[in-house]
């Protein structure tokens, strides 16, 4: 402020002038060194790694270099025509005000008609959470329930936002490595061992993100077993990959394997990987009515109801053709199997076939300890990641983001011949190491 506007102010202030102005322009020269003191849960969580690594491959594509990229964390198919058709109308007909909390009735009736068809699950309406994606819906849940000494227990890989989130909430993470000699997922005996009087929830996804592990139902029914004998101990399903599974196999869910976990399991899913519908943002849940009933209570002072134009296509993805999904992920398949044979003939590296998601979660193991041509040394797999970006160009994210080492993820989401050209780049970094 300066002394023209501290006059003006003065004209409305009853104290003495000479004081008021020497108070104000001190209060101005402090205020230019303050420096904002950050909330404690600021430290708590990370930004995102495949936001980061994608944000550090646009500016070296900005900058002119030639970057394979196999980073996506979406699909890149079209969002299915009738779910644009319905935004449309939905605009059209001026249907574009506040949604209620909960999602519209119509967007609710979708996903419990999903639950009932897809999953055998049946859930009233109030026992339907509609949300600006699953995400949003997972965090919800979260907030809701969880309090400081509670133990949350995360299957590792794991997304990386899940730890994060219970810290956010108060919560402790309790990490369950699962080791790749059991293709990543986590064994019966393992979560038995993690579980204490503290438990609050296991966070599960199958198929998982960065790994696609893809459980079977008889490996379903061995932890349902382990849980069924832990009743204070509430599943949370991030399903949000159902739809993306290979070889035949078939996708099943907690509470659909075993009826007795009904009542402490919150099931979250989506439109954003299965449909292609990232951006339009809605997510949805089925669980208990007291659960779900606080999720909206968070969720009303925060974003409020999700948009109206999404929770429309949504609806018309969820209940039209289904067909699509089926092709899409056949094609996925298809690139699945090009990237996985170019990693797993590349020097020092080792994959296990993913049975479901979008990605191959690689071990540079036999590549630690090892020296670039320009003799760097590779000690870790952040070394390798960056390594492979700065070598030949190839972009790939780092296993420690999502705790395991060394590893890293490499999307198969990306044209079939940049699939090829990656997977060859990667073979020369790999050749070049000594």
């Amino acid at each position: 402020m300066d002394h023209s506007l501290a006059h003006k102010f003065l004209l409305f202030s009853p104290v003495d002038s000479d004081s008021s102005i020497r108070n104000l322009l001190r209060a101005k020269t402090i205020g230019r060194g303050l420096v904002m003191k950050f909330a404690p849960r600021m430290s708590r969580f990370k930004a995102s790694p495949s936001q980061i690594a994608s944000a550090r491959v646009r500016d070296m594509v900005a900058n002119g270099h030639d970057i394979v990229k196999l980073t996506a964390g979406e699909p890149d198919f079209p969002t299915p025509d009738n779910a644009k058709a319905a935004a449309i109308a939905c605009m059209d007909a001026n249907e574009i005000r506040y949604t209620p909390i909960n999602g519209l009735p119509e967007m609710r009736h979708a996903a419990q008609f999903k639950f009932k068809r897809d999953n055998g699950l049946e859930y009233a309406l109030d026992q339907i959470a509609v949300g600006s994606g699953t995400k949003q819906i997972l965090f919800n849940c979260l907030m809701a329930t969880v309090s400081k000494g509670d133990e949350i227990i995360i299957p590792a890989p794991y997304w990386a936002s899940y730890p994060d989130m219970v810290q956010l909430a108060g919560g402790t993470p309790t990490i369950v490595n699962c080791s790749q000699n059991n293709q990543f997922k986590m064994r019966p005996e393992q979560l038995a061992e993690a579980i204490t009087a503290n438990t609050k929830w296991l966070m599960f996804s199958s198929p998982s993100n960065p790994t696609g592990a893809t459980y079977s139902l008889d490996e379903l029914k061995a932890l349902a077993e382990v849980l069924a004998a832990h009743p204070h101990v509430y599943i949370l399903t991030d399903d949000v990959y159902e739809h993306l599974i290979y070889d035949d196999r078939t996708f099943h869910t907690l509470a659909e394997v075993e009826p007795a976990l009904y009542d402490r399991t919150v099931t979250c899913n989506g439109v954003s990987k299965g449909y292609s519908m990232t951006g339009w943002r809605v997510g949805f849940a089925g669980g208990p009515k007291d659960i779900i009933a606080n999720m909206s209570k968070m969720q009303s002072q925060s974003t409020s109801g999700s948009s109206a134009v999404s929770q429309a296509a949504a609806v018309a993805a969820l209940t039209g053709p289904q067909e699509f999904v089926v092709e899409r992920t056949a094609n996925l398949q298809l690139r699945r199997d090009i990237l996985f044979d170019k990693l797993n003939k590349s020097k020092g590296l080792k994959c296990d076939l993913p049975g479901g998601a979008m990605y191959i979660f690689c071990s540079c193991a036999g590549n630690i300890g090892k020296k670039a041509p320009n003799g760097k040394l590779i000690e870790t797999d952040e070394d390798f990641t960056m390594y492979l970006l700065n070598s030949v160009g190839v972009a790939v994210v780092q296993g420690n983001a999502y705790g395991l080492s060394p590893f890293f993820r490499a999307s198969f989401v990306a044209p079939e011949a940049d699939l090829i050209r990656g997977g060859d780049k990667i073979q020369e970094a790999c050749a070049a190491l000594s």
